[in-house]
């Protein structure tokens, strides 16, 4: 069957597509470009023959899984296949969108790249959502530091005891007036700012809420199972599930820790062994998520009101997991800070562990959800 297939490599743009194909005992060949659209793409399928024999392959960029959902819907196999990870040889010097999609079609021949995960377009949508209030808070993190940076400049400062963004600390930067009518409307300018994202923020969270008990059964299970952990409420579960997909379809837990880049970097020759800082070499989004939970853990085991209401209605066996993280993860991290270790690296170590609860708790709850599908289909 190899003997007979085409490997095609795609250098994707947003006007244009960059086309090569690699055949087995053959060099590979530019196929020159096309316009990047559907009619295109389906005259370039079918002059390149059967679906069967293809195998197409494209970098994972800005123009996102929209060639990919083509693809497949004509029946061929393709694969997004992650940047970092495609082979460069050092003294190459001569990049060009030909060369590119020459090189990805001689990589994938090979076996030598590495397929991403591409979300089916539940997972897709509930993304963007979370990343769209992501930006909100960076945005509303940027506006705040403007005004008060502008307030301290000025000599303006809250009386004491009154809190930072507070109803209070708001009330008071509204009544401040400066002598300069030009200082009077920069404060204006930036307070619209800052209440517009807090706005902001708040119609992106009631929308995730309503994405949340919208999504399918399954993604929903996953996400209120995931609350049972200390640290992680309905927004970082969001989070955390946008972002991997099913938990399950990593083997080990090992690879989930791999795949957030919060695994050590390591340079070993012979018997020399070498780890430094983690790789960050994941997913950014996913490693942040783990890491503001993991600061939770520096807290003795306990179930407050708020947790308990989360795991209210949630199974035994994710219970237990959940209660196994408090005491696993605290006493982790009590013996890492007891040994001297700098508290930002200690508390990276727990997000990293914490990682692998989250995975056990993923294939706890979509392990039954593979069960309990049958039966629903069968009451139907």
């Amino acid at each position: 069957m190899r003997e007979n297939t085409r490997f095609i490599g795609l250098d994707v743009h947003a006007e244009k597509i960059a086309v090569a194909v690699a055949e087995p005992g053959e060099e590979v060949r530019s196929l020159g470009a096309i316009p990047n659209g559907p009619d295109p793409v389906r005259k370039l399928i079918r002059k390149l023959g059967p679906v069967e024999r293809l195998r197409v392959c494209y970098e994972a960029g800005p123009c996102g899984y929209v060639l990919y959902w083509q693809l497949t819907g004509l029946g061929v196999k393709c694969e997004v296949v992650a940047p970092t990870l495609v082979p460069v040889k050092s003294g190459d010097r001569v990049k060009t969108d030909r060369r590119d999609a020459e090189k990805l079609a001689r990589s994938y021949r090979a076996g030598d790249l590495t397929a991403v995960w591409v979300p089916d377009a539940a997972h897709e949508a509930l993304r963007d959502l979370v990343r769209a209030r992501e930006a909100a808070k960076k945005d509303q993190l940027r506006a705040r530091h403007r005004l008060g940076k502008f307030l301290l400049r000025h000599g303006c400062r809250p009386v004491e005891g009154v809190k930072a963004w507070t109803q209070k600390y708001m009330s008071w930067v509204k009544a401040v007036r400066f002598e300069q009518p030009v200082g009077q409307v920069v404060l204006l300018d930036y307070l619209s700012e800052v209440e517009h994202a807090r706005g902001r923020i708040e119609r992106l969270e009631r929308e995730l809420d309503k994405a949340v008990e919208g999504a399918p059964q399954e993604m929903r299970a996953v996400i209120d199972a995931l609350q049972s952990l200390r640290g992680i409420a309905k927004v970082s579960a969001a989070t955390i599930v946008a972002e991997v997909g099913e938990l399950s379809r990593f083997p080990h837990a090992r690879q989930l820790m791999s795949y957030s880049g919060a695994v050590s970097s390591e340079y070993s020759s012979g018997s020399r062994i070498h780890r430094g800082a983690i790789t960050k070499a994941g997913n950014a989004h996913l490693r942040r998520i783990v890491v503001e939970a993991a600061w939770a853990y520096r807290h003795q085991p306990s179930i407050g009101p708020t947790l308990r209401k989360r795991q209210e209605r949630l199974s035994e066996p994710v219970k237990e997991i959940a209660w196994k993280a408090q005491h696993r993860l605290h006493h982790r991290y009590r013996q890492l800070i007891a040994r001297g270790k700098p508290q930002p690296k200690v508390v990276t170590t727990v997000a990293r562990e914490l990682l692998g609860f989250i995975w056990a708790i993923g294939v706890q709850v979509e392990g039954q959800s593979r069960q309990q599908a049958p039966k629903r289909k069968r009451a139907v």
